[in-house]
């Protein structure tokens, strides 16, 4: 049976400055941003909207903090409020891991709305160009998580080719969830949007399709995942990431279907 390395969380040293695997994969996350964002304003229908490279930088200013404080803030409000109340200083501690994607998601939101304003740019195509080059960024945080042993998994069968055990859980087979949700939550998301969004779509079409996708698979993994809490409806019993994901595919689906009623072709009288 597979077993958790349990790698050192600390990727090197300079002097006294320790830099943590976990902050390195956040910078990917950053640097493919810029990747994909070079590609994408290379793309006819973006280049033909007025994108440019030259966005890109300040744009990618703005969505850190998004990011950053979004993310952190979710994960103390949603997941964990009584936790910080009680250690209001680790609120700070952002490299030992611990960043809500739907606060990020939130954040994000934000940050590019006043990146917007600024440039006075349709908030609405700001977020289409955005949305395909954020599943593989996703996808590097949850590498991250699975680094620093976080997020560990539902105990699982043993025959699971793949179970595995987290020593830091206990010595119970389990599901490597942050793999499971970097894969299908991040990269095989990516591959959809992506597709998705190389043709010229109504607007929020891109940002839509993007919402909706994530929360309906967020809600799939996060049944290979331990809970952070639970509530019960009834005989339904769901997750604290699941009840968060729900409101994610409604609003998608009202996003698509708003856009392509709103954007379609009248038929010839």
């Amino acid at each position: 049976m597979l077993v958790h390395p349990l790698p050192d969380p600390i990727a090197f040293s300079l002097g006294p400055v320790s830099v943590h695997w976990y902050g390195l994969m956040y910078l990917l996350a950053f640097v493919q941003f810029l990747a994909l964002g070079r590609l994408r304003v290379g793309q006819p229908h973006m280049a033909a909207a007025g994108w440019k490279k030259e966005d890109l930088d300040d744009m990618l200013f703005y969505g850190v903090l998004g990011v950053v404080l979004g993310g952190r803030l979710g994960e103390v409000l949603f997941y964990h409020p009584a936790y910080y109340l009680s250690h209001p200083l680790e609120i700070l501690a952002v490299w030992k891991g611990g960043m809500s994607f739907h606060g990020g998601f939130l954040g994000v939101l934000l940050a590019m709305a006043l990146w917007a304003r600024k440039r006075g740019r349709s908030v609405l195509d700001v977020y289409d160009f955005i949305a395909p080059m954020v599943p593989l960024g996703y996808a590097a945080g949850r590498i991250g998580n699975f680094i620093n042993a976080e997020l560990p998994g539902r105990v699982a069968d043993p025959s699971l080719p793949w179970a595995m055990i987290w020593p830091n859980v206990d010595n119970l087979p389990r599901h490597p969830s942050p793999i499971y949700q970097a894969l299908v939550d991040g990269v095989l998301l990516f591959i959809i949007v992506w597709i998705f969004a190389r043709r010229q779509r109504p607007p929020l079409a891109v940002g839509g399709l993007f919402v909706a996708l994530y929360g309906l698979a967020r809600f799939c993994t996060e049944y290979f995942r331990t809970p952070d809490y639970e509530v019960s409806f009834g005989p339904v019993t769901i997750s604290a990431g699941q009840m968060l994901s729900l409101p994610m595919v409604a609003a998608g689906l009202v996003m698509l279907a708003v856009t392509y009623r709103l954007n379609r072709t009248p038929q010839a009288q």
